[in-house]
């Protein structure tokens, strides 16, 4: 059942959206060769709850840790640990946050020292997709919409669009209606309404759209061991649009980026 947000629910989310927002700033001036995923746990964790918020993902289907963290070939749902990052990774990191009861829910795909050209394109065209796909997030339209278009623009480029890992409702529930693929045809689906607010990440590979999972139960990677990208807002949708309760502003503060891609979707 879909649950439709009042403006006073949604400024709230808004403040659980930039806890997030705020965490991933703070780790994107750590993630640097050397340094393990499992101390940018607990960097976010502290950080988290310094900002008086509890992490969204810590137990959350008995997941043990605060963020997930993917590297490379690593999809969504990779787990911290103490194997150092290396020049020319990249790692997607994915945090939530609950505060007065409601989620934050976002991430951002970084890039460690120098990456190969082909994984800098494929994180700057999944990046894209993002906006593309927030784009089609408005009132009577479609959820195959947002799909949709997420899916041509990334296959227009040649990448495979994971089938099996989708967006999400968000509330006071981490995972809530409707879900969100990142693939579809337009005009299927459920219809949009004011008030709704989801999660929108493409998962988008270099190669195959095909995907494995490890034995941990939780890591995911492509089959093929190619890269994959992961870039995810929380959007809702006000006076019949879609506006962003999320922000890359603190990671752009952090990497020394200006970027002007938020700007149609900011609050008026």
């Amino acid at each position: 059942m879909i649950k439709l947000k009042s403006r006073e629910e949604i400024e709230l989310m808004r403040e659980s959206a930039l806890i997030v927002s705020k965490t991933l700033g703070i780790l994107a001036s750590e993630i640097k060769p050397g340094v393990t995923t499992l101390y940018l746990d607990k960097l976010a964790e502290e950080h988290i709850r310094d900002l008086g918020a509890v992490p969204g993902f810590l137990g959350l289907y008995d997941f043990p840790n605060t963020l997930c963290i993917s590297p490379n070939a690593q999809v969504v749902h990779g787990m911290p640990n103490n194997t150092p990052i290396e020049d020319g990774d990249i790692l997607s990191v994915d945090c939530g946050a609950i505060l007065n009861g409601y989620y934050g829910d976002h991430a951002y795909t970084f890039e460690v020292g120098d990456v190969a050209p082909e994984t800098k394109k494929l994180l700057q065209v999944t990046k894209e997709s993002l906006y593309v796909g927030i784009r089609e997030f408005k009132e009577n339209n479609r959820v195959g919409d947002v799909g949709f278009a997420i899916q041509k623009y990334c296959e227009d480029h040649g990448y495979g669009v994971v089938r099996e890992l989708v967006g999400h409702g968000l509330g006071k529930k981490m995972h809530e209606d409707p879900q969100m693929p990142n693939y579809g045809k337009r005009g299927r689906g459920k219809k949009f309404k004011e008030g709704l607010v989801v999660a929108i990440e493409p998962m988008i590979n270099l190669g195959t759209h095909r995907i494995q999972q490890l034995r941990d139960g939780w890591t995911i990677l492509t089959e093929d061991r190619k890269p994959s990208a992961h870039f995810e807002h929380d959007v809702a949708i006000v006076d019949g649009k879609p506006q962003l309760l999320s922000t890359f502003d603190y990671v752009y503060e952090a990497l020394g980026i200006t970027s002007t891609e938020e700007d149609e979707f900011r609050k008026k």
